[in-house]
């Protein structure tokens, strides 16, 4: 994802011997008193919440299909970094000496693309064999894989609303988040998944306590029952433990 970076002038020390700078990660402007900008300028930002999911879930889940995932978000960024310098077209609003970056392609319209186009597949391909066929499944699928269109389309035209991208750099972003969601939605389903029962019996994936659900149908009722059979066999021993006493 690229910096959006605050048309500032440089900042020195009191001195005048230090160069100051911002840490331009999140930083996005918008024009003053426009409320929609700054939606679209909040909504800009939802990359970073997903990048901040990824590292969460696999800090707390360790499963291998989200790790293939999340590698798939950086390999997605570099390769928007290497076509951006490959085609080098200048951005629509020149924003200080600081936002140097080329526009073509956005790369908040390829990641926010692919990571949508990946969460469909997922869906409907990786968990097609779920037996939950209920209303309140299929609606949750629907409610999920909407959500991320919706997010998708929004940070696209907020892309275009703030002037960080024309419609052309957004629309080839898209395309490419596309393109490469599904060549990297075929690598992970035909070539990883049948390599992750290798991988997790191997010592260092042991020590990570790394995990391949690719055969669980539903790893939410799975852990949720396995949690409440421990909950009750650790109950009954604690009670046997009492009554002996």
């Amino acid at each position: 994802m690229e910096d959006a970076v605050l048309p500032v002038n440089e900042i020195y020390h009191n001195n005048g011997d230090i160069e100051w700078q911002p840490l331009a990660l999140t930083l996005v402007e918008y024009p003053k008193g426009d409320w929609i900008g700054k939606i679209f300028a909040l909504i800009s930002l939802s990359p970073f919440g997903i990048g901040a999911g990824f590292v969460t879930l696999i800090l707390f889940r360790r499963d291998l299909h989200t790790i293939a995932f999340f590698i798939g978000t950086l390999v997605n960024e570099l390769l928007n970094i290497i076509l951006k310098h490959l085609i080098c077209e200048a951005r629509p609003l020149v924003r200080g000496h600081l936002y140097n970056e080329y526009g073509m392609p956005s790369s908040h319209a390829q990641y926010i693309w692919f990571f949508s186009f990946y969460v469909l597949y997922f869906f409907v391909i990786r968990l097609h064999h779920i037996n939950n066929n209920s209303i309140i499944s299929a609606l949750w699928r629907v409610i999920i894989v909407g959500s991320c269109f919706t997010l998708a389309v929004l940070v696209s035209i907020g892309r275009v609303y703030l002037h960080y991208h024309t419609i052309s750099q957004v629309i080839v972003g898209g395309i490419v988040g596309f393109l490469f969601a599904t060549v990297w939605f075929i690598v992970v389903h035909r070539i990883l998944t049948p390599l992750f029962p290798q991988l997790v019996s191997l010592k260092l994936c042991e020590i990570l306590m790394i995990r391949d659900t690719t055969l669980i149908p539903n790893v939410l009722w799975f852990e949720y029952t396995k949690s409440r059979q421990e909950a009750r066999a650790r109950g009954r021993k604690m009670a046997s433990l009492k009554t002996t006493k």
